[in-house]
């Protein structure tokens, strides 16, 4: 019981920040595997779109997700029936399939796996799979119900992340990114993620460029909590808004008797974020009067408090945000060169919104919508057809933050659920909140055909949007695809 007790309080620290999915992944395996004495555990998760099982969320490149069809191997098995599978010994099992082995080098002897639901008959969102015994032998009779009271509890944190499901009676997950808290998964944030997987393995300062709205503040964060600082402060300095004579008091620090009210002594910010990391957002608005000394603590690590003597010393990661075009900056003389150099060892240039197309703005749309849903206690919050034309059409000049309000907004003013466009947005005939007429198919069509015209009548009813297509059919994206290319 400690084990497990132990397990979740692991999980707790890890569901509330923006940690990668494969560290959660793993440091519940590496959890379960000490508690019940195995070599090896996997967490496979049921991807609702894809239609198959995955279980490695890599941010980066080099490290290739692991899949398997669903029905292949123990683990398809146990997704697919939704009942456990303990197997004493997997050469001899018909259903034990050794593509996985043969792809990581590792070598099965025993299994044990079970299903991973929030409750006993709730939809299968993967299967938690233990390898060998380090004891030698078969798992038992009691590991197996260990394990699915494990399973259980695991399904539980990963419904409070992003990594849940869209539709709580449908099969799987939905995988919105492959970090923590960010909802994101189209082709322009690839880059982002895997240069915040790298930089945050080492100790290099950051700037993060993007317009005001993209989640600069969020991947700050992400960097933050993927690094080996995730244990100290992530200490947060907003530079729109220090009063330019309180600046200097505000990243360093003063000491008593320092200026009218300084009536005792204060750490900055810098000392805060000792052993952690100091997220300067919007440096771009930094006074130049601070900014030399901003400079010499990056390069010294080396600072005075304002009024003091000193030379006091503290290890704090700098990571800075700007929506400003700092090269403009720098040839006006507004900010100084050798700072925007230091800053940007490594720079992210986060995509705007409109730049990572309608699909995701529709995924984080519905993010938004459940999580506000909760919070104001609306009924199962629905996007119409009215909204959803509207987001597909809308620039998004304020970016996440602005989709984040236009939906806290139809939320707040929705009790039904349904959630309506915003006031003033054009109303189509073609996307109005009537109901559908119904899809006439003629006698005589094969089954395949019927199946093809009835899966286009669904495409143009939710505004050409696959996914809300895939979503009213009961069905995966993979498979109306699949549908829909039939002769």
């Amino acid at each position: 019981m400690s084990d497990r007790l132990s397990l979740l309080v692991d999980l707790a620290t890890l569901l509330g920040r923006e940690v990668d999915f494969d560290a959660i992944l793993l440091a519940a395996c590496e959890r379960v595997a000490e508690a019940l004495g195995a070599e090896r555990a996997t967490v496979w998760l049921v991807d609702a779109d894809r239609g198959d099982l995955v279980s490695r969320l890599a941010l980066s490149s080099e490290l290739p997700a692991l899949r398997l069809p669903m029905g292949r191997g123990i683990a398809g098995w146990v997704a697919v029936e939704g009942r456990s599978a303990r197997v004493p010994v997997a050469a001899d099992d018909p259903r034990f399939s050794p593509e996985t082995d043969q792809r990581t080098g590792f070598v099965t002897r025993a299994v044990l796996a079970v299903p991973l639901r929030e409750e006993p008959r709730a939809p299968v969102r993967g299967v938690l799979q233990l390898l060998n015994r380090r004891s030698g032998g078969p798992f038992d009779a009691d590991d197996e119900r260990y394990l699915e009271a494990l399973g259980q509890q695991l399904a539980r944190a990963l419904a409070m992340t992003t990594l849940r499901a869209r539709d709580a009676e449908v099969p799987g997950v939905t995988l919105r990114g492959p970090i923590n808290r960010i909802v994101g998964s189209s082709p322009g944030l690839a880059p982002v993620y895997e240069r915040v997987s790298l930089a945050a393995k080492t100790r290099a300062h950051v700037l993060l460029r993007g317009e005001t709205g993209t989640g600069k503040g969020l991947f700050a964060r992400a960097i933050h909590a993927n690094s080996d600082r995730q244990a100290r402060p992530f200490v947060v300095v907003d530079c729109t808004t220090l009063p330019p004579p309180l600046v200097e008091s505000e990243l360093f620090g003063h000491e008593r008797g320092a200026f009218t009210g300084a009536d005792r002594r204060v750490s900055g910010k810098v000392e805060l974020a000792h052993g952690g990391t100091l997220f300067l957002d919007e440096i771009g608005d930094l006074p130049l009067e601070s900014q030399g000394k901003l400079l010499r603590f990056l390069q010294e690590g080396a600072f005075e408090r304002v009024g003091g003597r000193a030379t006091l010393e503290t290890d704090a990661r700098i990571v800075a945000a700007t929506h400003r075009d700092l090269e403009a900056l720098v040839r006006e003389g507004r900010f100084r060169q050798d700072l925007y150099y230091r800053l940007r060892v490594v720079e992210i240039v986060l995509p705007p919104l409109r730049a990572r197309g309608a699909e995701e703005v529709l995924e984080l749309a519905r993010h938004f919508a459940d999580g506000f849903g909760r919070r104001y206690g609306r009924p199962n919050p629905k996007l119409t057809p009215e909204l959803i034309a509207w987001l597909s059409e809308h620039r998004f000049p304020g970016n996440v933050r602005e989709l984040e309000n236009v939906i806290e907004s139809a939320v707040a003013l929705s009790p039904n659920g349904w959630l309506a466009a915003p006031d003033g947005a054009p109303r189509s005939p073609r996307n109005s909140a009537a109901p559908t007429p119904g899809v006439a198919l003629p006698l005589g069509l094969t089954l395949e055909e019927a199946s093809r015209r009835y899966a286009e009548a669904a495409l143009e009813a939710a505004g050409g949007v696959k996914t809300d297509a895939a979503r009213g059919l009961g069905i995966s994206r993979n498979t109306l695809a699949r549908t829909l290319k039939k002769a």
